[in-house]
C-alpha cells in the first residue's frame, strides 16, 4: 500500500503542487494515516490544510478509501496557521 501511495503522490499530487511552485514529500504511512511534508511555496502556506484535504487526501482516497487522514508535518506553529486562516477568512 505504501508504494502505491507514493506513486499516487508522485503522479497525481506533485504535478498539481508544482503548478504553484510547491512540492510534497511522503514521510510515512502509519495506522492508515499518511504523513507528508509540503515543500517549496506550499511550505508554510495558510491554505495547506485545504491542499491536504482536497488534493492529497482526495487523490489517495480515489484508490484507498480506507485511508483515514493525511497529516502535515511542519515547522510552523498552529497559532500562526490559525492567525493566517482568520486573516484569509478560511
Amino acid at each position: 500500500m505504501e508504494e502505491k501511495i507514493v506513486e499516487i503522490i508522485d503522479n497525481k499530487v506533485r504535478p498539481v503542487l508544482e503548478e504553484h511552485h510547491g512540492n510534497i514529500e511522503f514521510v510515512k504511512l502509519e495506522n492508515l494515516t499518511v504523513y507528508v511534508k509540503l515543500l517549496g511555496k506550499c511550505s508554510g502556506c495558510p491554505s495547506a490544510r485545504s491542499t491536504l484535504e482536497d488534493v492529497v487526501l482526495g487523490r489517495i482516497r480515489e484508490e484507498f478509501e480506507e485511508i483515514k487522514d493525511v497529516v502535515l508535518i511542519n515547522d510552523i506553529s498552529q497559532d500562526i496557521i490559525n492567525m493566517a486562516r482568520k486573516i484569509l477568512k478560511i
